[in-house]
């Protein structure tokens, strides 16, 4: 098997754990390519090895990969997606963060899914992007995004004014502090922190959340997710952020966006002892006492 490894800097307790994870690679006999700074930041920390082969981008990893293991926190793992793109390849996440929705692999669960992975012991799990078009290429060949597009207030504290159409149909006019379009794997993140619901994967949806809103009738809604979205912003000041998952820019009001669902999916491993629902139950504590 073809191994990629992307991450990022981690806590020394990991150590030991990431060793683990090489050395078992090298046991099965797998070769492994490892994203270029992550590879430095390792060289001084693990033993590697032999010089390992290494990629810096999209190109570097496209048809010469069977998996990529993300190391690090759900924020690393969409890092990853702009190397991933539209190559097919799945990720496999593996937490060195926090929460982890998306790298949902415990430390001490390395080996054991290693070995679901050698023995053909897992799933994929397709999960949709959406895609944001606008005059000017705003993020170029990088406009899409695996969690959610935001718009928000800039450097006013005034709210900002977000009209917001679905196809050619007008849906609100949303008095806010933003505006967040969010996917399934989405629904977990921004959104459920601003009241929105839960979705699971592999819903044909999106879920439009309000960031505040002035208006305290105003709700998130559910959108499925073969409609065109169009947003127009206006506020007292002159610039508005826009973000897709972690990058932002900065636009001003006269940028109308444009926001569909991407072209393509990102391939999410997930071994026979994973799923969604464990993984929410699990990480949400729910139904768990918390009063004693």
């Amino acid at each position: 098997m073809r191994v990629g490894v992307y991450g990022r800097e981690f806590d020394d307790s990991f150590i030991p754990n990431i060793q683990e994870l090489f050395n078992v690679i090298e046991a099965f006999g797998w070769s492994a390519a490892i994203y270029e700074p992550f590879s430095k930041y390792l060289s001084s920390r693990i033993n590697l090895g032999d010089t390992p082969k290494t990629f810096s981008n999209h190109a570097g990893l496209k048809d010469k990969m069977d998996i990529l293991l993300c190391i690090g926190g759900d924020g690393t793992f969409l890092e990853t997606i702009l190397v991933v793109r539209d190559s097919g390849i799945p990720v496999l996440g593996i937490n060195t963060g926090r929460l982890g929705f998306l790298a949902n692999t415990h430390k001490d669960e390395i080996n054991a899914v290693l070995n679901d992975l050698k023995d053909h012991k897992f799933r994929l799990q397709s999960r949709s992007l959406l895609s944001l078009e606008t005059q000017g290429k705003l993020f170029g060949d990088d406009n899409f995004a695996l969690n959610e597009i935001t718009v928000h207030k800039k450097d006013s504290a005034s709210m900002i004014t977000i009209h917001t159409y679905i196809g050619d149909l007008f849906l609100n006019s949303y008095w806010a502090d933003g505006l967040i379009i969010a996917t399934p794997t989405g629904s977990t993140a921004y959104s459920l922190s601003c009241g929105g619901p839960i979705i699971l994967p592999g819903s044909r949806d999106y879920v439009i959340t309000p960031i505040a809103p002035h208006n305290l009738n105003v709700r998130p809604i559910v959108v499925p997710d073969d409609r065109v979205i169009r947003l127009k912003i206006e506020g007292r000041g002159r610039d508005f952020l826009c973000s897709l998952d972690s990058r932002s820019v900065a636009i001003d009001s006269g940028v109308e966006l444009t926001i569909k669902r991407a072209a393509f999916e990102i391939n999410i491993v997930q071994t026979e002892e994973q799923n969604f629902l464990s993984t929410i139950r699990n990480k949400m504590m729910w139904g768990l006492d918390r009063r004693n």
